[in-house]
């Protein structure tokens, strides 16, 4: 898909009426148009360039929302990023397609704590990825641990978790063998020598998540003053709250934060992990730093039985996954677009924070939304049509439909129209 400058000039302009677009926390009753990949601004195209639509594609009254973007998944569909197999790209390219269906348009491929070999061997099978009709982008990867709490360890293997030593930031890259392709690393703030790994870090623009953790408010909020900016699934494998030191919870009210930073903190909003009065609790108490997250696991999308997740077994009984033989929770097997009717339906929220919370903030919390997350003019035309109930319908990027929700096109010029699938692409989970 072309891009600025006269080539993206010469692209047809794409015309979607008839929809209620999310835009500036608000849906409004406007057409999107698009052009080159990206937003077009139709004020310019009319005056300046004195140009009509080439298509127009009637989307029947639907939302019209920025694509999802999940910041934590560690796979699905039976593809395990935590496994070093010979062809992790081609695991990455299955679920970056299928996760169209469900309206992510892009996403952080996961891996839990793992043997340093499997990190040398699938980091650099996992770039940086623009999304299109083939599949969801890939920001970059996500890695939880191995630096963590043995004490919340989740569930992972208590055997590869690791501490920094004298020379803290050189055996997390000793560790890991490369950091080129990571957006994210997870780490237990209060383990010793953290917060020059926190500086380093963030100096490479790699986001530092505080989570699997028994670290105190106050270690919580020095952690935040030395860069980081998220939290890793909000009550599970952290301290609980206590009225006297609530730990890394504390972090959403506390008043001892850089001036202007914003924490965000991910969150399951899968009915499994987190209680809806907690849900509640927390977006009530901070709710422009959530974001929904599915922790999805290689199980996703397979249903009862025996799975992996890295070095772990993983047993899957209805919407439950565990660590098998044991009630250790360890993911989720539900889908950004069910995360997010059940956020929405558990908080009382309103249909535009619910989308905001899978969108615009992982957006912002990446540093991405100038382009990602947004439906301003300029952005990436990445975007999801969902009826009232929030199912998807189709999935745009770069304004391209994936192959499995759009409809044979109908190229014409002026006011010829094509109507929208108005079936999503993939049974409703």
């Amino acid at each position: 898909m072309m891009r600025g400058g006269q080539g993206a000039e010469r692209a047809p302009v794409l015309q979607f009426t008839n929809c209620r677009i999310l835009r500036g926390g608000t849906l409004l009753r406007e057409d999107l148009w698009v052009r080159g990949g990206r937003v077009l601004d139709p004020e310019k195209l009319f005056f300046e360039e004195r140009r009509v639509a080439d298509e127009q594609r009637d989307c029947g009254g639907c939302i019209l929302a920025p694509g999802f973007i999940d910041v934590q998944m560690n796979g699905g569909f039976g593809v395990d990023f935590s496994r070093a197999t010979e062809d992790v790209g081609s695991g990455v390219a299955l679920v970056a397609q299928r996760i169209l269906s469900h309206g992510v348009t892009s996403f952080c491929p996961t891996l839990v704590t793992s043997p340093s070999e499997v990190y040398h061997k699938v980091l650099p099978q996992i770039p940086v990825k623009s999304g299109g009709p083939h599949g969801a982008g890939v920001l970059g990867v996500h890695l939880e641990g191995p630096f963590i709490s043995p004490e919340k360890r989740g569930a992972h293997p208590e055997a590869h978790i690791r501490s920094f030593e004298v020379n803290a930031f050189h055996d997390l890259l000793a560790t890991y063998g490369t950091l080129d392709n990571v957006r994210i690393v997870t780490l237990a703030p209060e383990l010793g020598r953290s917060h020059e790994v926190i500086q380093a870090l963030t100096a490479q623009d790699i986001c530092v998540s505080l989570g699997h953790s028994v670290a105190h408010l106050q270690a919580a909020e020095e952690a935040v003053q030395s860069g980081a900016t998220f939290i890793t699934h909000l009550f599970n494998a952290m301290l609980p709250f206590h009225h006297r030191d609530p730990g890394i919870v504390g972090l959403l009210t506390s008043d001892r934060l850089p001036p202007g930073r914003c924490i965000f903190y991910g969150m399951i909003a899968d009915g499994i992990h987190t209680n809806p009065a907690a849900l509640r609790i927390a977006h009530r108490a901070h709710p422009q730093g959530l974001v929904l997250i599915t922790d999805a696991v290689p199980a996703l999308g397979l249903g009862n039985g025996h799975h992996t997740l890295g070095q772990m077994e993983v047993e899957v009984e209805g919407l439950v996954a565990c660590i098998a033989g044991t009630k250790t929770l360890c993911g989720s097997i539900a889908p950004m677009d069910v995360c997010v009717r059940h956020f929405l339906q558990a908080t009382g929220c309103s249909v535009e924070a619910a989308l905001e919370a899978a969108s615009l903030h992982p957006a912002q919390l990446l540093g991405l939304e100038k382009s990602k997350g947004t439906l301003d003019f300029g952005a990436d035309a990445d975007f999801v049509v969902l009826d009232d109930a929030l199912h998807v319908l189709a999935t745009y990027i770069s304004g391209q439909a994936d192959s499995q929700s759009q409809p044979n096109p109908t190229s014409a010029s002026g006011d010829s129209k094509s109507q929208l699938n108005p079936h999503p692409p993939l049974p409703r989970a």
